[in-house]
């Protein structure tokens, strides 16, 4: 080798001393790749957090985006499926959900144009969240022997718009699809299942397993919970699960809607082929230490698929309710508005609920619309009012003469006649004690009606009026800081003005009341004095609404019977009528049936007795 070969070798020895030196990975990053490696190996895949991987995929790890799964390999050390939760918002002009790949479900659930109780207080511009995180769902389905919950998956998103969301999903060898489709204008969206590559032996297993926990909307917690239930197709009608307490229920018939139902709002699932019978409901109460969710409620619905290869089609509906609405959908659902039943129904549904929503399209307020109401109704029922009062005019003006007759018959054993007594002064005066209870009984349907109305009716919902800033809830101009057994926390002024008004119509009506003609009959004069006193009670924490109508419809009455006492009867003539008729009984109209069956039944109890005698 000579000279100028070693100079040669040297200078190639020194470049690749020199590159060694300047290129090679300085202290801190060896430090960086030796930690990285460490967390990697000691909190293995389910532990990694999403800035470790960031940190790993930046130095030669490997990322595979085919799925949404990250498969993450350094320095031979295999990292498993991580998944990556994204939302998904899907929303129209009255709702807007929020969507999860964690199970593919929903997560959140806002109500447009309304607002909670303390937000509508507070005015904040927050929407109405019927439910949140705790309340979940998920389609179970059996798969090569093994129970599969898709809210176990890791779905992707295939398609994502502002209506619409497509998502799948792996599970072993095939795939679950789940589709939302959101139209606008509607509180309702579409939610169908499909399936791929998954046998149809699997299919009668396939249920909806449904967990919801609502949350509180309204002003008074408690009422709210009272009827937060279960709501459920009864073969075209409806029934739900107890309002009270705990309860469950298994349908024996197929159902087409199942509703989470509390004051003002429901969550619902439909299926036009009906969940199968065999489907289990159950409502379980939370304690009063409880003050953000209202009760449990679980479904296991069995879906009725026939095989895996067709698409399960159900409907959510996240909505106000409100009759008008769910009755559009033709199922029955409507139900979940307490109208009451029977009758007092009927009376709602097409008498007053039209009325007030006529009003109220007026465009005054609940206040207002209440007061019209009460006034129409009165003005309906003012002839019934003024044979009522000419009765009990008449009743009055016999009173002396009834007395009489008492202290005629005073034993017990001449009851039969001092009762045939009476029957004789009533019809030769033409009055008759029943005469005043017929229109009372005519009245009580519209009494009962409107006490299932106001309360159920989301029209007034956060409508104020004087000094009740919701006519849904209880007014309240006085709040004690502690809470009175049986009464509340609170003074509502309309349950004492309803009260009032109550009583001092009791006290104008009861110089008409009778006392009891039997021993152990009770006094319905002091019955009436008490009834005001109970309404404090029972009234207190309900609808302002209901109680400003039955004050203004007590009211109303009081001065219809005034009228009619010093305008349009006059005592003085129904006396003359009277003392005519006794003077002239051929002039007195003929018995009724039920007088004459009353008579006959008397002389039979008389025919009896002397029997008996001898």
């Amino acid at each position: 080798m000579d000279k100028n070969s070693i100079i040669g070798l040297l200078l190639m020895g020194a470049i690749l001393l020199g590159y060694g030196v300047f290129m090679g990975p300085d202290e801190e990053e060896t430090v960086n790749n030796q930690t990285t490696t460490e967390v990697v190996e000691s909190h293995k895949p389910d532990a990694i957090v999403a800035d470790v991987i960031a940190k790993v995929t930046s130095q030669d790890s490997i990322v595979n985006s085919d799925t949404a799964d990250s498969t993450l390999v350094n320095e031979n050390v295999a990292v498993e499926t991580i998944a990556i939760e994204e939302l998904i918002t899907l929303k129209n002009n009255l709702i807007e959900v929020e969507l999860t790949t964690k199970g593919g479900l929903m997560t959140k659930a806002f109500i447009r144009n309304y607002k909670t109780h303390t937000d509508y207080v507070n005015e904040a511009e927050q929407e109405l969240q019927l439910f949140d995180e705790k309340s979940t769902y998920g389609i179970q389905f059996t798969q090569g022997g093994k129970t599969i919950n898709t809210k176990d998956l890791n779905f992707s998103v295939i398609e994502s718009t502002p209506n619409l969301a497509k998502l799948e999903a792996k599970s072993g060898d095939g795939f679950v699809y789940f589709t939302y489709v959101l139209k606008d204008s509607v509180y309702d969206f579409d939610f169908s299942i499909s399936f791929k590559g998954i046998s149809d032996a699997e299919a009668p297993n396939t249920k909806l397993l449904a967990d919801f926990t609502l949350l509180a909307t309204e002003k008074h917690m408690k009422t709210e919970r009272m009827v937060t239930t279960v709501f459920f197709d009864d073969e075209g009608g409806y029934d739900y699960l107890s309002e009270g307490g705990d309860d469950d229920e298994v349908l024996e018939f197929s159902s087409k809607w199942i509703s989470f139902k509390q004051s003002f709002f429901n969550a619902m699932i439909m299926s036009e082929t009906g969940f199968e019978k065999g489907s289990k409901l159950s409502v379980v109460n939370y304690g009063e230490e409880d003050t953000v969710y209202l009760k449990n409620m679980t479904a296991e619905l069995n879906l009725g698929a026939k095989n895996m290869t067709n698409s399960i089609d159900l409907k959510w509906y996240l909505g106000p309710n409100e009759y008008e609405i769910l009755k559009t959908y033709d199922n029955g659902s409507e139900g979940i508005v307490n109208l009451g039943w029977g009758l007092f129904r009927w009376i709602n549904i097409y008498a007053l609920r039209p009325m007030f929503r006529g009003f109220l399209g007026w465009g005054i307020g609940a206040g207002l619309a209440i007061l019209l109401l009460t006034f129409i109704v009165k003005i309906v029922l003012s002839p019934v009012n003024y044979k009522m009062y000419k009765s009990s005019a008449m009743m009055k003006v016999l009173k002396p003469e009834i007395a009489d007759i008492t202290a005629k018959f005073p034993d017990k054993k001449d009851a039969m006649k001092k009762q045939q007594a009476l029957m004789a002064l009533y019809k030769q005066a033409g009055a008759s004690p029943m005469a005043g209870c017929v229109p009372m009984l005519f009245q009580m349907p519209i009494l009962f009606a409107i006490f299932r109305l106001f309360p159920s009716s989301i029209e007034m919902r956060q409508k104020g009026f004087l000094w009740a800033e919701d006519l849904s809830s209880y007014d309240s101009v006085y709040n004690f800081g502690f809470d009175i057994p049986l009464y509340g926390d609170h003074i509502s002024l309309f349950t004492l003005l309803m009260a009032a008004t109550t009583l001092i119509y009791t006290h104008f009506n009861s110089g008409n009341m009778q006392q009891p003609t039997q021993e152990g009959m009770p006094n319905m004069k002091y019955i009436m004095y008490f009834f005001p006193f109970m309404m404090i009670f029972f009234f207190n924490n309900y609808s302002s609404g209901l109680s400003f109508y039955y004050f203004i419809s007590t009211l109303m009455t009081m001065l219809i019977m005034l009228s009619i006492k010093y305008f349009i009867l006059d005592e003085k003539k129904i006396h003359a009528k009277i003392a005519a008729n006794k003077a002239n009984p051929k002039k007195t109209k003929g018995k009724s049936k039920f007088a004459q069956r009353l008579e006959e039944a008397q002389k039979m109890q008389m025919e009896k007795q002397n029997k008996k005698k001898k």
